[in-house]
């Protein structure tokens, strides 16, 4: 019969086995999701580009036209959208984000600026309620898929907050995808709405445009789609940043586990054979005793 020791270890091996059998799972769900997200923000980033040309032409052509977006009043009060996840197991995806806006957050207090936070995500509205903020919106179940309806919810209560004087500006707290293998944590200014700069290889002056109605009712139109596309785009990122973040940290616990089955299995051995030698030991000792009896 096996030592207790030895049912001990078979007991961890099969343990560990049964994790490894999880993390693996969950990596090849991560991996097959990274290409759709992939792809999605991909698909998104020309309407983007588009929109920040007729913007910036439409602006610079208008001879100043004025909109509530484009207000660029005294900072009274700062709002900040956090977009996290709703899971965990993602490594450090989410502790990057919640560090980087909580130090934020903590340095506009200390500058005598009230702060409105507005989370995305399941991770940060328990890490900011833990810390005793109040939380004014949370969007909760929207980062595993976004969808663009998610992004004009978000918009419209952010836009909604801005126009009435809640809120003097709003930065969103996100993460930029890079690549599979880099996703870098950042913060961008979202209102009041900057009217983007042209690139150097654009800098050929304004498109000219036939305005039909007047230019303010163009931007009046064309500066809450320019938000929503903004918060689009950033929860795609965020959304293909999770998946990949998840993708190498369950890699990691299934190679952790991997190498952890290995190590028990030569302890299940050792003892095994340990067990095996005192057996044998104790029969040979035996037959030496009847022998000489």
């Amino acid at each position: 019969m096996a030592s207790a020791e030895l049912r001990q270890i078979r007991r961890r091996i099969r343990s560990v086995e049964s994790t490894m059998k999880i993390t693996r799972a969950m990596e090849l769900i991560a991996a097959s999701r990274i290409v759709k997200a992939q792809q999605r923000v991909t698909a998104a980033q020309p309407y983007t580009r588009k929109m920040e040309e007729v913007i910036r032409n439409v602006a610079a052509a208008s001879g100043g036209a004025s909109h509530p977006l484009l207000d660029d009043r005294p900072i009274r009060t700062r709002g900040a959208l956090v977009v996290t996840s709703d899971r965990g197991l993602a490594g450090a995806y989410n502790s990057n984000i919640l560090r980087m806006a909580e130090s934020r957050l903590i340095g506009h207090k200390r500058a005598g600026t009230d702060v409105r936070v507005f989370v995305v995500g399941k991770k940060a509205q328990s890490y900011f309620r833990y810390r005793g903020y109040q939380i004014d919106r949370a969007f909760l179940g929207v980062t595993d898929t976004p969808g663009y309806g998610d992004a004009r919810a978000i918009a419209n209560v952010i836009m909604n907050e801005y126009a009435e004087g809640n809120v003097d500006s709003v930065e969103v707290f996100t993460t930029l995808y890079v690549s599979a293998l880099t996703q870098q944590a950042q913060t961008r200014a979202l209102l009041p709405i900057q009217p983007p700069e042209a690139a150097g290889d654009e800098a050929t002056g304004p498109v000219g445009y036939t305005y039909e109605p007047s230019a303010e009712v163009i931007l009046g139109r064309l500066l809450p789609r320019y938000v929503e596309a903004s918060i689009f785009g950033f929860l795609l990122d965020a959304s293909a940043s999770e998946h990949a973040a998840r993708r190498r940290a369950m890699k990691a616990a299934t190679e952790n586990a991997e190498e952890l089955v290995r190590v028990l299995s030569r302890e299940a051995n050792q003892a095994r054979q340990a067990e095996i030698t005192t057996e044998i030991s104790e029969i040979v000792g035996g037959a030496e005793a009847l022998t000489r009896g």
